[in-house]
């Protein structure tokens, strides 16, 4: 099956995980998937993922997800820009989301970083999403 947004769908496959109280859910491999879920582990948002090799040459990710108290770490997670609308941004002019208190994961020439680490970097670039 061919996707026009894989990202779109990692981050919609990790929401309905959450609202169905799910401990993991796995989704296809890619490295863009990979580096997003490396940001939302170092701040503090998935437990853990890991990438299972299979023999057809292909790849999935096993993220576990992080609770607290019952309640799902991450409130809302959104795709910013889409295929149809890329959304780029300076690094003068990256989002504070919800006032400090979430993140923006971002892809710059440097890698994709939090929002936090692109304006410390001083680098801008698209705006993948945004989670809370």
């Amino acid at each position: 099956m061919s996707l026009s947004d894989p990202l779109g769908d990692m981050l919609t496959r990790i929401r309905n995980a959450y609202g169905r109280k799910k401990t993991s859910v796995s989704t296809p491999a890619s490295r863009l998937r990979a580096r997003v879920l490396d940001v939302l582990k170092s701040e503090g948002y998935i437990r853990d993922y890991s990438q299972t090799d299979f023999d057809n040459g292909k790849s999935e990710i096993e993220i576990e997800l992080k609770y607290f108290d019952g309640t799902p770490v991450v409130r809302e997670i959104a795709r910013v820009s889409k295929p149809g609308r890329r959304v780029y941004v300076s690094a003068k002019s990256i989002p504070q989301v919800a006032n400090g208190l979430g993140i923006a994961i971002i892809s710059t020439p440097k890698g994709v970083m939090a929002d936090h680490e692109a304006r410390e970097q001083n680098v801008g670039g698209e705006v993948l999403c945004q989670v809370f």
